[in-house]
Formats: C-alpha cells, sequence, structure tokens
C-alpha cells in the first residue's frame, strides 16, 4: 500500500478533528471534547519535552562546529535584520488594514466587564528574558530564549577551549542524536495530536463567538494571509532567488502543525526539520529556527498588536495620530524579544497598549476569540521563522538548492541521506565568493 504524505496525514487529522469537535459541540458531548483536549494536550507536552535538549545541544554542537566566531556573527546580524525588515512589513499591512476596515468602529461591548489580562508586557522584560537567573530554572520552565543564550555561551567557550572541549561537545553530539531519534517518534504522533487540538478548538469555542468581533477577526486572518502569500513568496523571489511553490511544499507541515497547536515552541522541531529539508545547513538553521521561535513572530508581535491597538482606541474613543502609529511599529519590530519568557500575544498586545497610553483593559475585550486567532497568528510566525534563514541562507550561498528544489517531493518524516548531515559538511558555511 502505497505510504501517505505525512502533510496529508496531518490534514486529514485536521479535517476529522473539526467533524468530531462539531459533533462534540452540537451534541453537547462532554466525554468526546474532554477526550479531544487530553490528546491535544498529550501531544504538545511531548513536544515541548524535547524542546530543551534539543535547542541546547544542537547550539552548542553548531557553535564548535564553526570555523570562526565572526561567521557567526554575520550570520546572525543577517537573520536579526531579516527579523526585522519583515516585521517592520508585517506591522505596515497591520496598520494599513486597521485604518482601511476600522476594526472597532461600531462595535457594542460591555467595557464594564473589561479588566486587564494577568500577565502583561514591559521593556524591562527584555533583559530577564534573556538571562536567566539559574541554569537550571531556565530549563525546568522551557524558556527557549534563555536556553539559547546560555548554549551560545557554552559553545563559544568550548569553541575557544579548543580540544580539552572534546569530551564534551562529544557529549553533547551524542544527546542531540538521542533526542533527535526521540523526537521524531513523538512527530509521527502530529496527525493524531492534530485531531485532538483542532477538535477540542471547535468544540469549546466554535464559531458564535466571533458574531460581535466579526470584522476585527476577518482583518487578522486577512493581514496574515496576505503576509504569508504576498509578503514572502515576494521576499522568496526578490532576495534569494527562490521558488515560493518549493518553500510552501517544504514548510507546508510545520505550518499546519502550527495553524492547530498554537505554539511556536511546540513546532520548532517540526519547523527546523522542515528548514534543514529545505537546504540550510544544520549548523545555522540549529541557531536561526530556536532564536525565531522566540523572536520572530510576525502574526503575534507585528500584525495582531496593530490591529487590536487601533480596535482598542477606537472601542474607548481615542484618537492615534501618526507618531502613535510609528510607536505601534518600534514596539513591534524591537519590542517582540521583551516577551520571549511570557506566553501569548495578549502579552505583546499590551506592552502596545501600555506604551500608547491606551487602556490595559481593552486587550481583555480580545480574550474571548483568542484562541481562533492565535491558529492563524502562530502559522504566519512559524512560516516567518521558517522564510528568514532559507533567505539567509540562500543570499549567503550556503543553501543546497537542489534540496530546496525536491524538499516537497520527500516526506517530512524520511530518514536524512547520509550525505546531507552538516557535520560532514562545514564547508557549506563558507560564503560563495562574489
Amino acid at each position: 500500500m502505497r505510504k501517505i504524505p505525512f502533510s496529508v496525514q496531518i490534514l486529514l487529522g485536521l479535517v476529522l478533528g473539526v467533524a468530531l469537535g462539531f459533533l462534540a459541540r452540537s451534541a453537547d458531548l462532554s466525554w468526546l471534547t474532554s477526550t479531544l483536549h487530553t490528546v491535544g494536550s498529550l501531544f504538545v507536552q511531548l513536544l515541548k519535552l524535547a524542546v530543551p535538549p534539543l535547542v541546547f545541544t544542537a547550539i552548542v554542537v553548531s557553535v564548535v562546529s564553526l570555523r570562526g566566531v565572526a561567521n557567526a556573527a554575520r550570520l546572525a546580524l543577517k537573520t536579526l535584520l531579516w527579523f526585522g525588515a519583515t516585521a517592520l512589513i508585517s506591522v505596515s499591512i497591520g496598520i494599513g488594514l486597521g485604518l482601511l476596515t476600522n476594526p472597532g468602529k461600531g462595535v457594542t461591548l460591555d467595557l464594564g466587564s473589561a479588566a486587564p489580562p494577568k500577565n502583561t508586557g514591559s521593556w524591562t522584560d527584555f533583559l530577564t528574558g534573556i538571562v536567566p537567573t539559574n541554569p537550571v530554572g531556565a530549563f525546568v520552565e522551557g524558556n527557549v530564549l534563555q536556553i539559547v543564550f546560555l548554549a551560545l555561551v557554552v559553545g563559544a567557550a568550548a569553541l575557544l577551549v579548543g580540544d580539552a572541549a572534546e569530551p564534551f561537545v562529544a557529549l553533547n553530539r551524542s544527546l542531540l542524536e538521542i533526542v533527535q531519534k526521540a523526537l521524531w517518534w513523538v512527530i509521527r504522533l502530529a496527525p493524531i495530536g492534530t485531531l485532538g487540538l483542532i477538535g477540542n478548538a471547535v468544540a469549546s469555542y466554535g464559531w458564535d463567538l466571533l458574531a460581535p468581533l466579526a470584522k476585527f477577526t476577518t482583518a487578522v486572518y486577512v493581514g496574515c494571509a496576505i503576509v504569508l502569500f504576498v509578503v514572502y513568496p515576494l521576499v522568496l523571489v526578490l532576495a534569494g532567488r527562490l521558488n515560493p511553490v518549493r518553500f510552501f511544499a517544504g514548510a507546508w507541515p510545520a505550518i499546519e502543525l502550527a495553524f492547530v497547536s498554537r505554539s511556536s515552541v511546540g513546532t520548532m522541531p517540526v519547523t527546523q526539520r522542515s528548514v534543514e529539508r529545505l537546504g540550510v545547513p544544520r549548523e545555522y538553521a540549529s541557531f536561526a529556527v530556536p532564536f525565531g521561535a522566540t523572536t520572530k513572530m510576525d502574526g503575534c508581535a507585528a500584525i495582531y498588536p496593530a490591529l487590536a491597538a487601533i480596535f482598542v482606541a477606537q472601542v474607548f474613543g481615542v484618537h492615534l495620530g501618526i507618531t502613535d502609529y510609528l510607536l505601534i511599529a518600534f514596539v513591534s519590530v524591537v519590542g517582540s524579544a521583551a516577551t520571549a519568557g511570557l506566553t501569548g500575544a495578549i502579552v505583546m498586545l499590551t506592552l502596545t497598549l501600555s506604551t500608547l497610553g491606551l487602556p490595559l483593559a481593552g486587550a481583555g475585550l480580545l480574550l474571548a476569540i483568542d484562541p481562533i486567532l492565535d491558529m492563524v497568528r502562530t502559522a504566519t510566525n512559524v512560516a516567518g521563522q521558517a522564510l528568514v534563514p532559507t533567505v539567509v541562507a540562500a543570499r549567503e550561498g550556503t543553501l543546497d538548492r537542489a534540496a530546496y528544489e525536491s524538499a516537497g517531493r520527500r516526506d517530512l518524516t524520511d530518514p536524512e541521506p547520509a550525505a546531507t548531515t552538516r557535520t560532514e559538511r562545514p564547508e557549506q558555511l563558507d560564503p560563495v565568493p562574489a
């Protein structure tokens, strides 16, 4: 019997999950809703369980395998620049849609029941979100950005120590292989996890919650769709000279899983595998993808806060001027890292609202539909997290274009060919001479 491709398995899980979710909601089957919730939650927990050791060992091994810190610094700088550039484009689209659609005009809500969310963002969270109070806490809490920081420091130190650090590096290489093998046992369960996650979302929330905020919800989905299917393809073509269809074919399993799991960190292992299958060198992908999973959030930190800030201002009758829109853009491009150690786009929204002087209680108005919005936001986030490493590698001349062209024709769960292991091809990190 012919094998069903992994992306098709996820799609089938999504369709069946929607059907079971509607059944559970329409027939009021609480046991089915509970079962779907348990299946989805267990899958996300299994994914997140592998993230801390995967991120740490992959980055340590990657940094040590680089030929020089200058090369790593250049790649990191270019990655950050592309993160910022695409975020600026995304927030501009969010502001433009907000001005065009006026999502808060004519909306009647009970403002007295609105309350600020429990978690709020601040600029001081930027530093506290990067540097851990203790190394053990970063792993216990699953704070990916702090783990990236620790791994970069340890990897750089091991690189400078030289031969004396080789036993430690060998241990990390061995642990990395073990974690990756165990992780892909979990990844193969993604269709079942998708069924549970999307089924629980439909059963718990349905679509009736969207009625009072239909214009705002539509604007968020349209904004994310423009970034996904217009902006990103243009970046691929103009900056990387790459075929967008091949990119989406290779990255689609990660985008699908992000949509249903609503977790960039939980999707990160699939994102990294997809990026490597697109031809990005593993040493670079193992840095860029974990870093992007905590700071590259075009959906949660650019499109959504821009639209939501305009919505809140209109609902509360506050006029926004040109300076306010510039502040929204600044917060979106620079401030997303301030939410690295926290959870959800609501934190990024409170940071935006507090910077503009808008009432934080406005964020509470959107909590009811946040899970539905978070699906498309996270899918956009993950697509951007896969896009930037691919474009940077293409511009550096390190992208395996043959792998890129064939990514969509190879199943994500197939074993990686031995010839493409990056430890055997360190020369791929050298830029092509001009």
